[in-house]
């Protein structure tokens, strides 16, 4: 079977909304690499968009799936429970930041886990509002596209959405926010539009995902700790694309002096298999009555048994060491290619989550067309790569922690060549 022939049929068969990036379709995979239905090759510095930090097939994980598929499957942990899933909210409990008695639950999906952290937050505080950030992602649900500050592709034609959402700018020096600025409009919130007696969560991801990997400044972590304590207002960390070692540590939080009150976690936390978790503070996580969390498929064997496993060989191949190894020669091959491609405008992330973000270097303004040019041309040349932002002008790499040396450098050369070729 070609992937034209595949291509077609997936066009009589599934709707357009379903947006596909690649024009072939995949095999089989390991680790770092992965090859389609005629035998090309490709590097994946996309790992499923943060999903394969452990990257494809980790023997471990693989190894772990198996042995709970001959034990059993399913049975509804609400219906029949399992120690597996008890002993990973145990590990996640001691693993998330806080020094305080904590909580888990899970379910399947990022927006999921986002969903259920906005339902906790208002049982547990008895109020209606939510603050989310301009740019950040939270998932394709209605709760989840109300909480995204990005319109399209998300939001169009799907409104109306959840009411008491409210956003604000997340600050961007490149773009001219400012911390200062982003929290005078919260206050401008609290006077225009919503008492802040009646939020429930200020929900915001530590490192955008989605929105162009904006990194949150500490101050600004700082103040939000603050101002959710003025106020009795809780605050989620949205740690869905930044976790699992992805920016050098376990969590992107441990990066900072503060501490959620709830945390959402999905993607890499059990290496390919659908799993999300909310973790929070243990009175917080009890305010709904039981029956009010959980669903058919939260927390499956078969993925808690992936987490498992992903858990240790996060620790006994130091991924979180490895990401900054990796991220700083992403970061210093980025840097010595600005001489040659004055496209690049900035580059940044804490360890291997890395952007460059590209404008038109004559008028300033964000060059989205450059980003798709680059994508297109490493895709041409056998590397997978992802593109996000408001404005879509910034590639994010997002390649397995555990890629091969020799694959990464093979895939920073197609890197450079198609960023050149531009």
């Amino acid at each position: 079977m070609s992937n034209a022939d595949l291509f077609a049929r997936k066009n009589a068969a599934t709707p357009r909304g379903v947006g596909v990036m690649a024009q072939f379709f995949v095999e089989r995979a390991l680790n770092s690499e992965l090859w389609d239905v005629e035998g090309n090759r490709f590097i994946d510095f996309a790992g499923g968009i943060a999903v394969l930090n452990t990257g494809h097939c980790h023997p471990k994980v693989t190894a772990a799936v198996r042995a709970q598929l001959d034990a059993f499957t399913h049975s509804c942990y609400q219906v029949v429970p399992y120690e597996s899933y008890v002993k990973l909210a145990e590990r996640l409990n001691a693993l998330t930041p806080g020094d305080y008695a904590k909580k888990t639950a899970f379910f399947s999906t990022g927006a999921e886990a986002v969903e259920n952290a906005i339902k906790i937050a208002r049982a547990a505080t008895g109020r209606p509002g939510v603050i989310a950030f301009n740019g950040g992602f939270h998932g394709r649900t209605m709760m989840g596209m109300a909480l995204t500050g990005k319109v399209v592709p998300y939001k169009v034609g799907f409104g109306p959405f959840p009411s008491e959402i409210h956003h604000a700018p997340f600050p961007c020096e490149l773009h001219g926010i400012t911390t200062a600025m982003s929290l005078k409009a919260l206050n401008d919130l609290f006077k225009a539009d919503i008492d802040p007696k009646r939020v429930a969560a200020i929900i915001l991801e530590p490192v955008q995902g989605e929105g162009g990997f904006y990194v949150a400044p500490a101050d600004f972590m700082q103040a939000l700790r603050k101002l959710c304590d003025q106020h009795g207002i809780l605050l989620i960390a949205d740690e869905i694309q930044t976790g699992f070692a992805r920016t050098g540590k376990l969590f992107a939080m441990n990066h900072y002096d503060v501490v959620p009150d709830l945390m959402t976690m999905a993607k890499s936390l059990a290496g390919g298999y659908p799993l999300s978790a909310v973790t929070g503070r243990a009175e917080i996580m009890d305010a709904p009555n039981p029956g009010g969390l959980g669903g058919t498929y939260a927390g499956n064997p078969l993925a808690i048994a992936a987490a498992h496993a992903v858990l240790d060989v996060i620790g006994s191949e130091k991924l979180a060491e490895r990401a900054n190894q990796l991220g700083d020669k992403l970061k210093a091959t980025l840097n010595e290619l600005r001489g040659v491609v004055p496209q690049i405008a900035d580059i940044r992330g804490p360890g291997a989550m890395v952007a460059a973000e590209f404008i038109d270097p004559n008028t300033g303004e964000p060059d989205a067309d450059f980003a798709k040019r680059v994508q297109t041309l490493a895709l041409a040349d056998g590397l997978i790569l992802l593109s996000c932002g408001v404005y879509s002008n910034v590639l994010r790499f997002l390649f397995p922690l555990t890629i091969e040396n020799a694959v990464f450098e093979e895939g920073l050369a197609k890197l450079g060549k198609a960023l050149q070729a531009a």
